[in-house]
């Protein structure tokens, strides 16, 4: 179901906008929904991405405390993510 939003700008800020939008060939009301659109999207994302983040941390977790985690000496971690940093940098000049 479709739902109205409405919210209150100045005159002229209501005649830029409409400016704008008809010179990408689309109404007020069109740009107003992409843009809407648009921040529900990211917003989705965003939500996605920390769901993901949480499940990712908890399945850590859940390994410290059932003793199958395993640890990394930090001078060991750092090398690690120095190579990834370099095959990234390899392709990126490829």
């Amino acid at each position: 179901m479709d739902t109205r939003i409405q919210f209150r700008v100045s005159e002229q800020t209501k005649r830029l906008a409409q400016k704008m939008a008809e010179s990408q060939g689309r109404t007020l009301s069109e740009a107003c929904r992409q843009l809407t659109e648009e921040l529900a999207a990211q917003q989705l994302k965003a939500m996605e991405h920390d769901a993901w983040l949480t499940e990712q941390v908890n399945q850590a977790f859940a390994k410290l405390d059932n003793g199958t985690g395993v640890f990394i000496q930090h001078e060991d971690a750092k090398a690690s993510i120095e190579a990834r940093k370099m095959k990234i940098r390899t392709r990126a000049k490829a």
